[in-house]
Order: C-alpha cells, then structure tokens, then sequence
C-alpha cells in the first residue's frame, strides 16, 4: 500500500517493478511545527502518513501480512521550510528565494510491515539553482508545473533547466528515494527481483 496520492510516487515505484495493490493518500495536518527543523518535519509527516493509511487498514480488518509506505518531501534554504506552493504569490516567492541559491530536499520515507513496527530513513539531497529571471520564473508560473510541488517547482519537468548542480538522490528530489524505498520493503521479505526475472511484471 502507498499512503499516497503522488502520481510521480506511484511512478517511481513502478519503476522499480513494485505495483501498490492500493493507494491510500493520508489526510494529516502538514503545518510545521514552531522551530520544527525541516529535517524533523519530513520524518515526522511520513511517520503520520504511514500511522494514518495503517489504522484505515487496521480498522477495515485488511492489515494482515500488508505493507504501507509513506514519504514526504520538504524543500529547506538553510532552516527556512518552503511552503508547498497552492498559489502563484507562493509559488513565485519560493522560486525567488531559490534563484541562485543552494537548497536542500529533505525526504522522510517510512514503511510498516506485518510487525506493525516502523522503519524509517530521511534522504537529504542538495540542489543549486542558476540565478532566476524575471521571465523565467513568470514562464515557469504560466506553465502550472509548481501547483501542489514542494519548494513550488517539478524536478522532472521545465525546473530540471534551472538546475545547476545536484548532490545525492535525484528520485528523492522527485519526490521519493527509490533506493530507499526499495531497501525499506525489500528489509520486510517482499521478492522485489522475483517479477523482474518473470518477464518484468510488477510485483504487487
């Protein structure tokens, strides 16, 4: 199960061969907490979500032998967190701090198992931008890729441009570190490789 509505999640994860049997987006207050640091929040937030999507499970009498994986990404400028951007005077406030700077991507990716115990890891990758114009950050707004983004801006689209230089999991600044993941259900007995070798179905 992925406690996630994140199409670029599901991607990601169907990548690597893994087909979610359910999606089960976790419905949690993501507001920071006060001096809560950005690392802090990321792991906090995919602990909830991973909570959340359980008890559903729990609840409906289907958590038996489930898996559930949960992340959230936070885009940090030092200890500032970046708001996900909703609306353009975010969006574009966002992009003005990135312009020319480094940021850090900090993603917490959480896993529950048949234990019922979590296992948790925080992916932190630095990304640098090239110094912003005016016309691109309006371009970039005209196009609609920051809505619902965290740090306002999409790695894998238009943004990836804007990137100078990138440190660490470029999967985690999609939005979920594949190696991660993989290592976090692989740890739980799930035969990731047996669908590879059977003719590259997904596992489910």
């Amino acid at each position: 199960m992925l406690a996630s509505g994140s199409p670029r999640r599901l991607e990601l994860l169907q990548q690597a061969g893994i087909e979610p049997e359910r999606l089960l987006p976790a419905d949690i207050d993501e507001t920071p907490q006060k001096s809560e640091h950005p690392r802090s929040l990321a792991k906090r937030l995919s602990s909830e979500k991973a909570e959340v999507a359980y008890a559903v499970l729990r609840d409906r009498g289907e958590s038996e032998g489930r898996i559930v994986l949960a992340a959230d990404t936070v885009v940090s400028v030092g200890r500032q967190i970046l708001p996900k951007a909703e609306l353009v005077d975010d969006a574009v406030a966002n992009l003005r701090i990135l312009s020319g700077r480094t940021h850090r991507v900090h993603t917490g990716v959480c896993l529950i198992g048949p234990s019922q115990r979590q296992r948790l890891r925080l992916v932190e990758t630095r990304v640098r931008f090239k110094r912003l114009s005016r016309d691109d950050i309006e371009s970039y707004i005209a196009s609609g890729e920051w809505r619902g983004k965290a740090g306002g801006y999409a790695i894998q689209g238009l943004a990836g441009s804007f990137v100078v230089r990138l440190v660490g999991s470029y999967t985690n600044v999609v939005g979920l570190p594949l190696y991660e993941a993989v290592a976090l259900i692989g740890g739980e007995g799930f035969d990731i490789h047996g669908r590879w070798r059977d003719g590259g179905k997904p596992a489910s």
